[in-house]
């Protein structure tokens, strides 16, 4: 078992220092883990130097995956206002009720006759 010197903090302490680095310079826990150093000044430097080289300091927009105003039968209108209208146009729902069903599902009608020997 390695011994802890005065000159080197506790792995704890150290992991600590690492993370408030990396946070500071717009990196992840995750990359924060791979700085060099000891102290906070070479933490930060070695963050920043990082950082500067990932362009961690101007972060992009993610990308919208799913949701939002996207697709032709959306329209202009937003809000939840907006699309409770579009559902009630889309199944005939007017006053809050639903329009009669036209058909039965077919596994509920009997349309076959046994011709068995009973």
């Amino acid at each position: 078992m390695t011994e802890i010197t005065p000159a080197q903090p506790h792995p704890a302490v150290l992991e600590l220092a690492k993370a408030k680095a990396a946070l500071a310079a717009g990196l992840t826990i995750a990359q924060g883990a791979r700085l060099q150093g000891v102290t906070d000044e070479e933490l930060t430097a070695d963050a920043t130097a990082f950082a500067a080289e990932l362009n961690a300091g101007t972060p992009t927009a993610p990308a919208t995956l799913v949701g939002g105003s996207q697709g032709p039968d959306v329209g202009n209108a937003t809000g939840v206002a907006a699309g409770a209208s579009l559902y009630r146009d889309r199944y005939g729902i007017v006053d809050g009720e639903r329009p009669a069903r036209t058909s039965r599902s077919p596994l509920t009608e009997n349309t076959y006759t046994m011709n068995g020997r009973w």
